[in-house]
């Protein structure tokens, strides 16, 4: 038992104040277990404890509280983990990064879809080249770019990816029958 578990529990900022060096131990102690930041359990807990200031008052053994609060986020932090993959990535997460194959290929793929936007008829060049932008335009910031209505772009979003695939099935011989 430490002595923030035999005191009557302070409050407001008293309490932050006592507890501030407790709750980075014990993040920074269960972080690495959970695959998480420290600063990121510290500040979840810091939320779990205002809010529970607000509704319940200042729990009766702190020291204990923070020790169940931070291992319940990092619980939960690895739970959340297991479910969430990266933005933008469509290949599996095991997949090697720096293999000069898969590179290749990649730069490959990029190089023949840019040729082929570049030769679409019309807009479709622009508005393709401004969805493929690595900024990620809204729907809005493309029509404004475009000084087009926000509702046309997807009907000549339509037609133009169309054309790209007509497009690069004439280029791409199909596959011989075999038998």
């Amino acid at each position: 038992m430490t002595l923030i578990d035999h005191a009557p529990p302070p409050a407001g900022p008293a309490l932050v104040h006592a507890l501030l060096p407790l709750i980075r131990a014990e993040a920074r102690a269960e972080a690495p277990a959970a695959s998480a930041d420290p600063a990121d359990l510290e500040q979840a807990v810091w939320l779990r404890l205002f809010e529970r200031l607000d509704a319940q008052g200042p729990p009766a053994a702190p020291a204990r509280w923070v020790r169940d609060a931070v291992r319940a986020e990092a619980r939960r932090t690895r739970r959340t983990a297991r479910h969430e993959r990266p933005y933008g990535s469509s290949e599996p997460p095991a997949a090697p990064h720096g293999c000069p194959e898969r590179t290749a290929v990649r730069a490959d793929t990029r190089r023949v879809l840019r040729t082929a936007v570049g030769r679409l008829p019309g807009g479709c060049a622009r508005l393709l080249e401004a969805l493929l932008s690595p900024a990620d335009p809204t729907y809005r910031e493309i029509a404004g770019r475009l000084g087009m209505s926000q509702g046309s772009l997807g009907p000549m979003r339509s037609r133009c990816l169309g054309c790209l695939r007509r497009m690069l099935a004439a280029e791409v011989a199909a596959p011989e029958r075999r038998g």
